[in-house]
This record gives structure tokens, C-alpha cells and sequence, in this order.
């Protein structure tokens, strides 16, 4: 059977003489053509670097036979937009990628497609494109830039300026940080959503066994590429190795245990069941509340760990965290080396993957006078940091779709605990007040209308640092919201609340002076009184229905452009945030 791309050429004669006048050799159209996406640019440490990937993949397809053709959607920086109107443009932009993807392979199709891509929206962005495109394809995670001075990392920044803005710490601290956290190129080194969904690439079985997070800088990361390049060019000739024949209720499944083991990002929350739902398969919160539950975390990684992301790779990575958890895997799923998950962990322990991580760990021992073991980063199943996953999906008459909490960066204080509200219309307004020593211990503070249709859903970073970095704050207030949080919070933060403000979700009804209760351990979040006063459930439901009938939706935040169009279309963040038209 021919190749699709060659069928192509038969029914446009134009395909030829314009891919001639590319540059293309007469003798490259024979070839598999084989999709090149990256998000390569200036627009971050964990993009500027990609196009070296992308040559070194191209430089694998070569070798295989194929050529390769280069297409750039570049993504945007979280942390570069943070505390702005930006970061609004964020969850959108994982949105537009992916169409720009899809766009690419379909209106030219390509025989087999490879996703190069480090960050926060240009992952899931790519794996999202990537399952709409659905030709063969492999994924080439971007890798983590390596740890400043003193093991900086960028997640402390948040900190940092706290404690500025306190006056805990001088300026020349502050400049010191601000000049030093990022040392070169790659994803932050913490696992944040970046290093959440590299990781997720790899457990769900469409990146190499071992390539995900690898040190951005590292030789093994460019060869890893041209392997990539090279597997691109079978996969072209095997049509049933496309991402909706190789992702499966239990690929997500492994993933979900992957990212309770690594305590990962909330945000993956939003990213894997808007992927499954390109591919018909339903995953949600309670998906991921469900095998949490009894599941092991084992990885002493920032923010909720000790280390910096770069030590997962010297650690086993991926590889080694599933060693972890095999008995607990459908190690049955197929995956892009054409091989069983079962098979390829079995081709690691042979091919002496292992022994070259602690190479590369003995390296950063001596580089940092550390004196680091695999189980300091890593922990034996036996020896898990946590016995009950990283996060917890939260319902009650405050949340009835559901809310997340990382609790295993959560204060044990705050797992059960009830607290008065503190409700603002907006993160500035809130934030003014905790920097400004308004808010008291025993608050709830609850930011609203920043969901996906309020504002795009943008991170509540700076508040929850100013929170969790304050030592008395830190352990007697939480903040609750319909907007997200970076991977990199950390503290007692409570997101993803559903319904949403905009969509008169109960959290539009909150009242100050409102009680409300937080139970992790039995998954609830409740309103359980109002002006201080303790309510039974049925009084609660009256006077929140009272509330509902006196209130009004807000006027729409954004009238044109992108975050319109996001904002009228965009679904709940406990189904993913994608666009329902």
C-alpha cells in the first residue's frame, strides 16, 4: 500500500515543483515525509533550544530514509506572563496550538509526525495537535535546565519576592535570585506542568522509554533525538501506531499512576482529559481521584520534595519510577518503539540504561560536593514518601463537579479545618490584602470569576506563595478559586472549583463572614455557615438558593480576539478546559 503522502502527489500536481522550490532533492519525494513540530523560539529557556532537537531528529530521519519537514508553532511563558493580564492568554494558547497542528498535518498530509516541545501549554498543546493529526507519531520531551547556584530553581522566586515584599530579605537577595534561577535552557527545573507532562509524554507510551526530563544540556538528549527521528521513519510503515490505536483507557490509567508517584502538576488535571477526549475516552477528576487513592509517591522532587528536576533523570526517570509501580501497570499497552511497556522496562535493565543515570548522578554529586543516592531522589515502594497519591478531587455544595488539592504540598494543620470566607472578584484584590496583612489566620480566601470563561483561567501563583511562604499564614488560611495554580505552588491552595463563578457556580454565591469546611480526607468542601454562624446542610441550600435567585452574571471580560472566543466555548475545568462547540 502506498504511502499517503505519495497518493498526495498523484492528486496534486502542484505538491512536486512547490516542495522542489523548498529545497527539496527530486529524489526526496519518494521519501516517507515525515512532520517535524516544534515550539521552538525566543520565547523561553525550554524553547530557545528545540531547533538543535529538531535538526537532530531530522538528521534521524535522513538516516532512515525519510525526509523531514520542519513546522514551528512556537509557545508562549507562563512565568514570563505571570502576575499580568498575560497569563490569561495561557490555557487559550494550548488551545490554538494544537489547532495550528492540525492544520499543518492535514492540510499536507505527512506520513508520520514527530512533537518536539519542553513547556506548560506547548506539551499538551502538541499532544492534543498530535492526537487530532493521528498519523504514527513520537513525541521528543525538550528536557530541564539544570539548578543555580545554591540549587536555585525558579519556583523560589515566588518566595523570594514574598519576603521582599515583607521585608524579610534585601533587594540585593532578590536581585541575586531573580539573576540566578535560570542558568540555561530547558523546562524549570521542579515538577511543575512542564515536567508534569514530559514525564506524562513517556508514561503514556509516546516518547522513547527514558527520554523524558532528561538535563537539557545533556549529549544523551540529542541522541535521544536522532532515535526519535529514526523510529519516525518505521512508524511511518506501521499505520496502526497512531495515537488513537495506541492510547487506551489503560495508557491513561499508567500515566495517572506515574503522576500520583511524582506528585505532579494540578494542571495535568486540565491537559490529560482534554487529550482523552480527543480520542473518545473519558477521563476526569474522579479518574484521577480514584487511583490516587492507596497509590505510592515516591519522588523527592521539587516543590512538594527536596531536589531539583534535573535529578529525576539520574535517578532512572520515568524508567525507574515504573520499575517502582509494575506491579501495579497494564504493562500490556503498546507503545511508539512498537514494542509492550513490559517489554521495553525489560530492554532498559539490558541495554544498561540504569548504569548510565548513576554515571550521571556520581557527575552531579561531585559538581554540587553532594553526596546523593538513586533512593535520596526516588524512593522504594516501600519506602514511599506518601501512601495516598499527591492530590484529591474535592465535592460538597461549594464544588459540585469537584475541586483539586495537591495535598501533598498542603499543610497536615489545614487537611480538616473550618474557616471564614474572604471572597474577592479578582487575584490583585486578593493578593493587596494578603501582602498587606488583611487577612487573618482562620480565613478562607476565595478568588473568583478566573475560571476558563471568567478570564482564561490564569495561575494564582503570586497569592499562593505570598501565602504559603508566610510561616503563620502558611498553615491557618487556604485559598480557594475557579482559576488554576502554577505547577509550582505549593501550600493549603484549593483550585479548578466547578461549576465556575461565571457559570453561577456556588462560589459566585460565597458571602463574607461565610463558614466553610475542608475535609481532604474525606473529599469534601462545603459551605456549613453564613455570618459566622454554623448552619445545617438544609439551612445552606435555602440560603444559597435565596442568593442564586438575586444574582447576575457578570458582563463578559473580553469582548473580541482569542479569550473571547475561549471564554464562550471553553468547558469545565474538571473535564479538561477544552473548546465544546
Amino acid at each position: 500500500m502506498p504511502l499517503p503522502s505519495q497518493l498526495t502527489r498523484t492528486q496534486s500536481p502542484e505538491m512536486d515543483p512547490l516542495r522542489l522550490g523548498t529545497g527539496w532533492k527530486l529524489s526526496d519525494l519518494s521519501k516517507p515525509q515525515i512532520l517535524i513540530e516544534s515550539t521552538f523560539g525566543d520565547s523561553h529557556p525550554g524553547s530557545v533550544h528545540l531547533n538543535t532537537l529538531v535538526e537532530e531528529a531530522r538528521k534521524g530521519v535522513q538516516k532512515a530514509g525519510g525526509k523531514g519537514a520542519r513546522y514551528y508553532c512556537t509557545d508562549i511563558c507562563d512565568g514570563e506572563s505571570q502576575g499580568t493580564d498575560g497569563i490569561n492568554y495561557s490555557l487559550a494558547s494550548r488551545e490554538i496550538i494544537a489547532d495550528m497542528i492540525e492544520i499543518h498535518a492535514n492540510a499536507t498530509p505527512f506520513d508520520a509526525g514527530i512533537f518536539i516541545a519542553s513547556c506548560d501549554k506547548g506539551m499538551p498543546g502538541n499532544l492534543i495537535g498530535m492526537a487530532r493529526a493521528d498519523i504514527p507519531s513520537i513525541v521528543m520531551p525538550g528536557g530541564t535546565m539544570s539548578a543555580g547556584p545554591e540549587l536555585l530553581t525558579l519556583e523560589q522566586l515566588g518566595m523570594y519576592s514574598a519576603q521582599y515584599q515583607r521585608g524579610e530579605i534585601s533587594e540585593e537577595r532578590l536581585n541575586w535570585a531573580k539573576h540566578n534561577a535560570c542558568p540555561g535552557c530547558g523546562a524549570c527545573s521542579f515538577i511543575g506542568t512542564a515536567s508534569t507532562m514530559q514525564i506524562m509524554a513517556e508514561a503514556l507510551g509516546l516518547a522513547l522509554p527514558g527520554s523524558a526530563l532528561m538535563p537539557a544540556e545533556s549529549p544523551d538528549l540529542l541522541a535521544f533525538a536522532e532515535r526519535a527521528g529514526e523510529q519516525a521513519v518505521k512508524l511511518a510503515y506501521m499505520p496502526d501506531m497512531r495515537p488513537s490505536k495506541l492510547l487506551t483507557k489503560e495508557s491513561f490509567e499508567n500515566a495517572i499512576l506515574v503522576h500520583a508517584a511524582i506528585s505532579g502538576s494540578t494542571n495535568c488535571l486540565l491537559h490529560l482529559p482534554a487529550l482523552a477526549h480527543e480520542l473518545g475516552i473519558e477521563i476526569n477528576g474522579d479518574t484521577f481521584d480514584s487511583l490516587h487513592r492507596n497509590a505510592r509517591y515516591l519522588l523527592d522532587i521539587r516543590p512538594t520534595g527536596k531536589w531539583p528536576a534535573e535529578c529525576f533523570y539520574y535517578a532512572g526517570g520515568v524508567p525507574a519510577i515504573m520499575e517502582e509501580l509494575r506491579p501495579y501497570l497494564h504493562l500490556d499497552v503498546m507503545t511508539v518503539t512498537g514494542k509492550t511497556l513490559g517489554g521495553n522496562l525489560d530492554d532498559l535493565k539490558e541495554n544498561g540504561f540504569y548504569e548510565r543515570c548513576g554515571k550521571w548522578l556520581a557527575d552531579f554529586n561531585t559538581r554540587r560536593n553532594l553526596s546523593l543516592k538513586k533512593e535520596d531522589i526516588l524512593r522504594p515502594y516501600e519506602k514511599a514518601l506518601g501512601t495516598d497519591g499527591s492530590i484529591a478531587i474535592l465535592k460538597g455544595n461549594l464544588a459540585p463537579e469537584g475541586a483539586v488539592i495537591k495535598h501533598t504540598a498542603c499543610p497536615k494543620e489545614m487537611f480538616h479545618v473550618t474557616l471564614r470566607a474572604r471572597p474577592f472578584d479578582s487575584e490583585e484584590e486578593c493578593l493587596d490584602a494578603v501582602l498587606h496583612h488583611r487577612i487573618q489566620k482562620g480565613d478562607a480566601v476565595f478568588i473568583r470569576y478566573e475560571g476558563p470563561k471568567g478570564s482564561g483561567m490564569p495561575e494564582m501563583f503570586y497569592t499562593s506563595e505570598a501565602i504559603s511562604s508566610d510561616k503563620e499564614l502558611g498553615k491557618s488560611i487556604a485559598l480557594i478559586t475557579d482559576g488554576r495554580f502554577s505547577g509550582a505552588s505549593t501550600g493549603p491552595v484549593i483550585g479548578h472549583l466547578s461549576p465556575e463563578a461565571a457559570d453561577g457556580g456556588p462560589i459566585a454565591l460565597v458571602e463574607e463572614g461565610d463558614l466553610v469546611e475542608i475535609n481532604v480526607k474525606e473529599r469534601k468542601i462545603n459551605l456549613v455557615g453564613a455570618a459566622g454562624e454554623h448552619k445545617t446542610m438544609e439551612e445552606m441550600q435555602e440560603i444559597l438558593a435565596k442568593r442564586r435567585a438575586n444574582w447576575k452574571p457578570k458582563q463578559p471580560k473580553y469582548k473580541k480576539g482569542v479569550l473571547r472566543m475561549f471564554s464562550e466555548h471553553a468547558a469545565s475545568p474538571m473535564k479538561g478546559a477544552y473548546l465544546e462547540f
